[in-house]
């Protein structure tokens, strides 16, 4: 079993965070992507249930969702080459690369509706970067690599789960609205002791 202290402290700071900084997106987003960085540091807490690809599509993992819906925290596993399509998040978010490496494309919204797409940029294992409506939420995101997995941590303003959210179309900026749920019916117990084998 995987010692999954890191992460249990992670979310007691994350939830403090939340809660002194209460409507305050620019601050909460500031301190907790400091606090994620620290946690992508180390890839030794992730427990590998919840980092598992599939080989046709991407998951999303729970690994914590605050009973007040103020945050989640969730893993994503990309199978090699897997990618979401062009979306958004209605929330902000702090994403850190765990393992592997991502490309991630933003796009700003015309004033015809239709999108244009800003340069890829590249996040390896320990870089941290955020989304949120006020500063862009729009965007795809791809595994960077067609011969291994990657994984990224991410955290959100609400349960990203059970938001409504947007796959948009960057040549009309037309919307289909989509709830993404998770893949995982089961979430990390926060509180187990670790073994030793």
């Amino acid at each position: 079993m995987t010692d999954i202290a890191r992460l249990r402290t992670f979310i007691f700071e994350a939830t403090r965070v939340v809660e002194r900084y209460r409507g305050e997106e620019q601050a909460s987003v500031a301190v907790i992507q400091t606090l994620l960085a620290d946690l992508v540091a180390k890839d030794d807490w992730l427990p590998e249930e919840f980092a598992q690809a599939d080989p046709q599509h991407y998951r999303q993992y729970l690994l914590y969702g605050d009973p007040l819906d103020r945050l989640s925290v969730v893993s994503f596993v990309w199978g090699p080459g897997q990618q979401t399509p062009v979306h958004d998040h209605r929330s902000w978010g702090v994403v850190g690369v765990l393992r592997g490496a991502e490309i991630g494309v933003n796009y700003t919204k015309l004033p015809d509706g239709s999108l244009r797409a800003q340069e890829p940029a590249r996040l390896n294992p320990g870089d941290v970067t955020a989304v949120s409506p006020r500063i862009g939420d729009i965007h795809t995101i791809a595994n960077a690599y067609d011969d291994q997995v990657s994984i990224s941590i991410h955290v959100y303003g609400g349960n990203i789960g059970r938001i409504h959210r947007a796959v948009i179309d960057p040549a009309t900026g037309d919307e289909t609205e989509f709830v993404s749920g998770y893949s995982n019916t089961t979430i990390p117990n926060l509180w187990a002791e670790p073994t030793t084998a």
